[in-house]
């Protein structure tokens, strides 16, 4: 067991590094989870108030699904709870959370219509099960709080109602996604970045691409 949490957590420094450098972890922003045990259930998580540019496998912490701190030295995320609940909403194994530019614009720009479309890119074939290009992604927007017990409940009905989302925005904040693993979450964050940007720089171009809401 030992092993396996250094390699997650050796997985997620690995993650955070390559984040920061595309601008999407910038400072401590963001945080990264996956999952080490399904029963009982045990996250891997990095620990609140860190460098995500410099972040180590040491500053990842294994905590059960209350937050409780089990292994390593720290606090860990104020998020947490967020984590846990898309875990078991999505069966995932992976939760990533990123605070890009795009996505902090983006998620603004969309708060009052409650999400935002994405459809007719090639990269939407990067997320898992979509095998054209002419998917509809839709990824809603939540408001941001500080009370995570209501952002727990706002998140779970949020994942009830669209149960095909890949992802979710919060308002001002950034983006939440998940995989099967890490590497598949991380490959959600790089295709959504990716068209985060795209919308944005068309936004600004005065472009108004197909499926915006």
């Amino acid at each position: 067991m030992a092993d396996h949490f250094s390699e997650i957590a050796h997985g997620l420094a690995d993650v955070a590094t390559g984040f920061h450098r595309r601008g999407w972890m910038l400072g401590t922003s963001g945080n990264l989870s996956a999952v080490v045990s399904r029963e009982p259930l045990r996250l891997a998580i990095t620990r609140s108030g860190v460098d995500k540019g410099a972040l180590t496998p040491a500053q990842v912490l294994e905590v059960d699904e209350a937050g409780k701190v089990l292994a390593g030295e720290g606090k860990a995320s104020d998020e947490t709870s967020l984590h846990v609940e898309i875990v078991r909403k999505r069966d995932a194994g992976s939760v990533l959370h990123t605070h890009s530019v795009w996505g902090t614009i983006l998620s603004e720009a969309h708060a009052s219509a409650g999400g935002l479309a994405l459809e007719g890119y090639e990269m939407l074939k990067g997320l898992a099960g979509v095998r054209t290009h002419e998917h509809r992604e839709w990824l809603p927007v939540l408001a941001n709080t500080q009370d995570y017990v209501a952002l727990v409940r706002d998140i779970a009905a949020t994942l009830d109602r669209h149960p095909g989302a890949h992802g979710l925005l919060l308002a001002g904040h950034g983006l939440y996604t998940w995989g099967r693993d890490v590497m598949e979450a991380k490959r959600h964050v790089e295709i959504l970045e990716f068209l985060f940007e795209v919308r944005g720089r068309l936004h600004t171009a005065g472009v108004r691409p197909a499926g915006e809401v």
